[in-house]
Formats: structure tokens, sequence, C-alpha cells
């Protein structure tokens, strides 16, 4: 069986994590008992979880020329990720994301796009030979929206299947101009800033995704944490159940998911099948500080 071929057009961050006993109030310095510092960004994240489960992936995102950009892109090709597409954008820093983790593993994140925000659709034109050879192309929100929706019309023209994780939630994404997206997987939170409905239960979580079938989104998945993960089509809906672990950390377990599910699924054209892999690769992924460095290769994702 050949190796799925994926596409991520999307972000890179470096990761400053810092473990905290609790938030300082305003006005307060206190001490924090660890910091990190890792590889990240929701883009970079999904195409080494991909990379690891055995993709052929290609990332196609922009670094800074500051000291974290060569680093990056060092860190894709030690992965085996395709980095023709990295370009480095001069007088312009790195993404970066500093990452508040409390004792019970709940994360807070904010987010520097950096030279993200330069990725355009040029760049996209640029690699639409890598695109259009792929068996599925994977994006996120933290690069300009332009450029995401230019993709997707790319993808939509030429019949290639797009995984959208409309993450970080970004109220003024237009639904109808990425509604030709073949899955479209937001988190409860995300989906709440989508579509301004609650989603404190199943019962909310499953009536505000199928407003996004309504408009016109074919496959709706929504990660749900702890709680696994639902499947929202025209004709029926499915909670996964998540796989229990012991969490230490629940940084980029989202973005485990999504690399994972797209593997999966390309392998076996099987959604509910990918969901349950994903579910379980991303559980494992919380039982180790740090977003990359947690993630799990085949081997050891297989002999778990």
């Amino acid at each position: 069986m050949s190796r799925p071929r994926i596409t991520v057009v999307g972000s890179n961050m470096v990761d400053l994590v810092t473990y905290v006993n609790r938030m300082p109030r305003e006005g307060e310095t206190i001490e924090a008992p660890r910091f990190e510092m890792g590889f990240g960004g929701k883009g970079a994240n999904q195409a080494v979880a991909a990379a690891l489960l055995g993709a052929e992936v290609t990332m196609i995102t922009k670094v800074g020329d500051d000291l974290f950009g060569p680093g990056t892109k060092k860190n894709f090709e030690r992965l085996g990720i395709g980095t023709t597409y990295v370009r480095t954008v001069p007088g312009v820093g790195s993404g970066v994301a500093p990452i508040f983790v409390d004792p019970s593993s709940r994360n807070s994140i904010l987010i520097i796009k950096g030279a993200n925000e330069h990725l355009t659709t040029k760049d996209v034109d640029e690699a639409k030979d890598a695109i259009l050879a792929s068996d599925m192309v994977i994006l996120q929100l933290e690069i300009s929206l332009p450029t995401v929706y230019h993709t997707i019309a790319l993808c939509a023209k030429h019949e290639v299947p797009v995984l959208l994780n409309p993450a970080p939630a970004d109220p003024s994404l237009d639904l109808a101009r990425v509604s030709t997206v073949t899955f479209f997987a937001p988190n409860e939170t995300e989906l709440q800033a989508l579509t301004g409905m609650p989603t404190a239960t199943l019962a909310n979580v499953k009536a505000a995704a199928r407003t996004l079938i309504d408009r016109g989104m074919a496959t709706v998945i929504v990660t749900l944490g702890e709680k696994g993960s639902l499947l929202i089509t025209r004709d029926a809906d499915e909670l996964v159940p998540a796989h229990r672990v012991e969490s230490r950390d629940t940084t980029g377990a989202g973005d485990a998911f999504i690399g994972c599910f797209a593997t999966s699924y390309i392998e076996s054209h099987d959604i509910g099948k990918a969901m349950q892999r994903a579910n379980r690769y991303a559980a494992l992924s919380t039982m180790k500080p740090g977003t990359q460095k947690s993630f799990l290769d085949r081997a050891a994702f297989e002999a778990t």
C-alpha cells in the first residue's frame, strides 16, 4: 500500500510552555514550577502527527529570519516532511505561542502569527503541483483567510479532498466559502464561536453542528476532548467514545487527532475507524508533556 500523500497549508510556531500552579492576578508576580520550549503551530503539529504515522507530508508555510526559523525547517526535515515550500520572510519574526498549563492539564494559549501572516495565495499557487498530487490537504486558521479560501477553491476545482480545522475560531470566517471541504473539524469551543450556539451538552453540540450541515457542509467532526468525537452528516450522527488515559498535558491533542484522522482515513476510507484511531492517538499524546514531542510514531502507536 502506498503512503498517504498529505499537504498541510498552515502555520508553524515555537511553543513557549509554562507550567503554572495558578495564573497570576493583575500586577502580581508568582513563581512557575517549569518552562519548556518546543516546535508547534497547528499546521506544523498536524503535519508532524501525519508524518510520524507514515504519511508522505509536504508543508507549505512561512518562517521568520530570526533564530527560530532555521530550527523549524530543520525539525521538519528531521521528521521527513517536505520543505520545498517552507519559505523565509526577511525582516519578520517567526510565529510563537506562549502556552500556560495548569495542574489539571488544562491549557491557555496566546499566538503571535509572525511570518505565518505572510503565507499568501501566491505561495499556494507556487505549490500547486504538490497540492494537486495530494490525497488530502489540511488547513487551519492560523494563516490569513484569503489564503485559506484560495486553497479550498483550488482543491474544489481539482477535486482534491480537504480537511479544514477552523482553529483558532474566527467569527469572520465565511462558512459559504469553505462549505466545499470534505471534512470540517472544530472542537466544541470553536463550534460555539462559529455558530453562536451553546455547546454545553452533547445535544447542544449536535444541534450546532447540524446547522453547519444545513449551510452546506458534507461532514462535520467535532472533537470533544475527554468525551471523544462526534460525527455529523446529513443522514446520521455518531459519538465515538474517547480512549481513557491519565492525562498530563492536553496541549496539541486536537492537532494529534487531525493528523491521525487524515492519515487513517486515507488508508481505510472508513470515517468511524479513522475517528476511533484518532481519539486513541490524541489521548495517548496527553500522557506526556509538550506538543510534537508527545506524539507517537506508528510503531509505538500500534504497540499500545
